[in-house]
């Protein structure tokens, strides 16, 4: 059975150990005395009463009440695990409003939003925002009972079909909202004004911020900028997996044949996605990395009274929002315990519930008026899955998942069958061949010493040059070979 590749656990304790300072600083009377003015200047009424911190993933939130009986939170993007948080802030106050302008979709209202040097006790950049009333969130609407919060959720097997159906249906509409509206650029959406949008920077992800905080990726060598095709985006996330595997020196390979296997992997992806093989329509679609079930707030009902957390939103390939939502179990395929092949054979019924509901969303959003018949979705998230673009999209997507998806799906699909090693390789470039075994050499040398690496731009280190299996890449300067190192304990 194919695993996922481990963070650096080395990073992640500096991650944590960067976010226990910060809230050090965040619990003082004089922090929460400034949160309270903040919030109070800027949402209006009289306040009574500033609740304890919550954290959630990427957020750290403090919620305000007031006597008219209204609610306002501020939220702190996490130092040490959100690794761009002003532009995160951007990111994510465009799209809501955005969202809040152009669809149905019941998103918080936006009412202030600032940079660090603005916010209380230099805490960071933060966004003030409605307080949305709920009793639940979609995990509770569809998790196992008995698990508990220390447990990952999965989809309750006996959960009963109408409860699936109701569910489904709000979350249908939802995606059907975002599918509405098209784009030319890959990138992270700006309104210079508030009828006019454009995509003007580059796509901020999840991977992306995951790849430096969990991977100590080198921050210069990812995206500076938006896309014009799919094609060039496509090849950008196929150098930034050769690039991990390349940087990330902790729990990164298990041997010296994983990490052969990781690298011929990575060529190979590398390849389909210069041939295009993998994306061949340059529209793009709203996308959420991050839209998953814990984000869907609900009320008593279970229904949908706001979702949250769009901070990792971005314009993408069309063949993204084709995809049909992996959070159909809760749980994601590579953390599904019994395996790839076992999570998409119980993944499939649940889809098949999805896409009937999803036809009758769009038929009645059709009868209604306010839904094109070239919009629908169920169709393309049918084909998505029935001819393995789901896979390929979630592998090109996801770095840590890459090496169990390429070769469970991927692999099988463009390269047939034939010996991983000795027929893979002679796929691969002279110098791909050639830089195999020095490469693993040194990733092996590595992982013994259990040190972060410090990047910075000034000189080359011949390590990382391209015939030593390095990564290249002329559009977004993803050259390995003009980093300098320095071990740091």
């Amino acid at each position: 059975m194919q695993k996922r590749m481990p963070y650096d656990d080395v990073a992640w304790a500096k991650s944590d150990d960067t976010f226990n300072e910060w809230k050090e600083k965040l619990y003082t009377e004089q922090s929460f005395k400034a949160i309270g003015e903040l919030i109070a200047n800027h949402r209006g009424g009289i306040p009574t009463e500033l609740c304890a911190p919550l954290r959630g993933s990427f957020n750290v939130c403090l919620r305000m009440k007031f006597e008219d009986g209204g609610s306002a939170m501020i939220r702190f993007p996490c130092p040490g695990v959100v690794m761009f948080p002003e532009e995160k802030i951007r990111n994510e106050v465009a799209v809501m409003r955005f969202l809040e302008q152009n669809t149905s979709i019941p998103v918080p209202h936006v009412i202030y939003y600032g940079t660090k040097d603005e916010s209380p006790c230099g805490l960071g950049p933060f966004i003030i925002m409605d307080y949305i009333e709920h009793t639940h969130d979609l995990v509770d609407a569809l998790n196992t009972p008995g698990l508990t919060l220390n447990d990952r959720p999965v989809l309750d097997p006996h959960i009963s079909t109408e409860r699936l159906e109701f569910v489904y249906s709000q979350m249908c509409d939802i995606l059907l909202e975002l599918h509405k509206h098209s784009f030319t650029r890959i990138g992270s959406l700006s309104g210079t004004d508030k009828d006019y949008w454009a995509v003007t920077s580059r796509p901020l992800t999840l991977n992306m911020n995951e790849l430096v905080q969990l991977g100590n990726f080198p921050r210069s060598q990812l995206p500076s900028t938006f896309f014009s095709t799919t094609s060039t985006y496509m090849q950008a996330l196929a150098d930034m997996h050769l690039m991990h595997l390349a940087t990330q020196r902790n729990d990164a390979i298990d041997s010296a044949n994983d990490c052969r296997r990781k690298y011929i992997a990575r060529h190979l992806f590398r390849r389909l996605t210069s041939q295009s093989c993998l994306s061949n329509v340059e529209t793009s679609k709203l996308f959420c990395c991050d839209l998953r079930p814990s984000n869907v707030l609900m009320n008593k009902d279970f229904k949908i009274v706001a979702v949250i957390d769009w901070e990792f939103t971005y314009t993408a390939p069309v063949g993204f929002a084709y995809c049909p939502p992996w959070w159909l179990l809760l749980e994601a395929p590579e953390y599904w315990s019994a395996g790839l092949f076992d999570w998409a054979a119980t993944y499939e019924p649940r889809l098949r519930t999805f896409l009937r509901v999803l036809e009758m969303r769009e038929e009645a959003a059709i009868q209604r008026g306010i839904l094109d018949h070239s919009q629908k979705l169920s169709r393309h998230m049918r084909e998505s899955w029935e001819n393995g673009r789901f896979w390929e999209h979630y592998g090109a997507r996801k770095s840590w998942a890459f090496d169990a998806i390429f070769w469970s799906w991927i692999d099988p699909k463009y390269f047939s069958d034939g010996d991983w090693f000795e027929d893979r390789i002679q796929l691969l470039e002279k110098g791909e061949r050639n830089g195999l075994e020095d490469f693993v050499r040194r990733k092996l040398e590595e992982r013994e010493k259990r040190v972060l690496q410090h990047w910075d731009m000034e000189e080359p280190d011949s390590r990382f040059s391209n015939d030593h299996g390095g990564v290249t890449s002329d559009n977004h300067h993803m050259e390995l070979d003009c980093m300098k190192q320095q071990d740091c304990q």
